[in-house]
């Protein structure tokens, strides 16, 4: 299946280090890549069909470090929908004045939710079905812009409503939040002062995160299988929602 990757900090952070790991994933997911960068209420989207192994964009986004709170990585291995950039994730849509994006790594068995206009799926994956229905879902469920706190009470509802066709581990934001859905595989890893020297699970590549934070940073990491060696990755339980705020969890 997929591999996801989430990063959330309570500062514009460089997350090149850990999508260099993430990466080295693709000769087994090599059906393209996507990665979204927050910036306040702008969106960096890039994805590509190719292989992030051999893609000139994933190569370009690794020399070109983008600062962000808020970042959504996926590295695809088809199950549902053709190998096409309309089918990359992470998907991107728009609702109260917002950009949302979110990624999925799983299966979703006969999932054909009723969908009206303001949210129709562009590629035929299941992923992207299951996002236009949460959101459909939500503007549904809120007549105005509501608190994270809101929003994470109507998504304790509605992402079983999905799981229930499969295995769904999804990563879902709109700049303000990250919310983390755990069907199967999906791990957490918080980082804080003190910080030190870590080591990439993937690749001979280390970095010693004390030359490059301060003690007030706080960041927070999600990915389907630790990304680095020596750090307290923890595994979250099948049905498990978390929510990132500022580097640390919320919920």
């Amino acid at each position: 299946m997929c591999q996801l990757m989430g990063m959330n900090a309570n500062v514009p952070t460089d997350v090149m280090f850990s999508f260099a790991g993430l990466a080295q994933r693709a000769e087994e997911h090599k059906d393209g890549f996507g990665i979204a960068f927050f910036e306040d209420k702008g969106l960096r989207l890039f994805v590509d069909p190719a292989s992030a192994r051999h893609s000139v964009l994933a190569e370009a986004v690794q020399r070109y470090p983008i600062h962000s709170e808020v970042v959504i990585a996926h590295i695809r291995k088809a199950t549902q929908g053709r190998v096409a950039l309309e089918n990359t994730h992470p998907f991107q849509r728009e609702l109260w004045g917002r950009y949302w994006v979110a990624a999925h790594n799983g299966n979703l068995v006969d999932y054909q939710p009723r969908l009206h206009g303001a949210f129709r799926p562009v590629g035929d994956t299941d992923s992207e079905r299951a996002f236009c229905w949460l959101m459909q879902e939500l503007a549904k469920a809120h007549c105005q812009v509501p608190s994270v706190a809101e929003l994470t009470l109507t998504l304790r509802e509605l992402l079983p409503e999905v799981a229930a066709f499969g295995t769904f581990n999804l990563l879902l934001s709109n700049g303000q939040a990250l919310w983390a859905h755990c069907s199967t595989h999906l791990h957490l890893l918080e980082r804080r002062h003190p910080f030190g020297p870590t080591h990439l699970a993937d690749a001979d590549l280390s970095v010693d995160f004390a030359a490059h934070t301060r003690e007030t940073d706080r960041v927070a990491l999600l990915a389907t299988q630790p990304l680095t060696r020596d750090e307290p990755w923890q595994a979250l339980a099948p049905g498990e929602l978390v929510v990132l705020q500022g580097g640390v969890r919320v919920v």
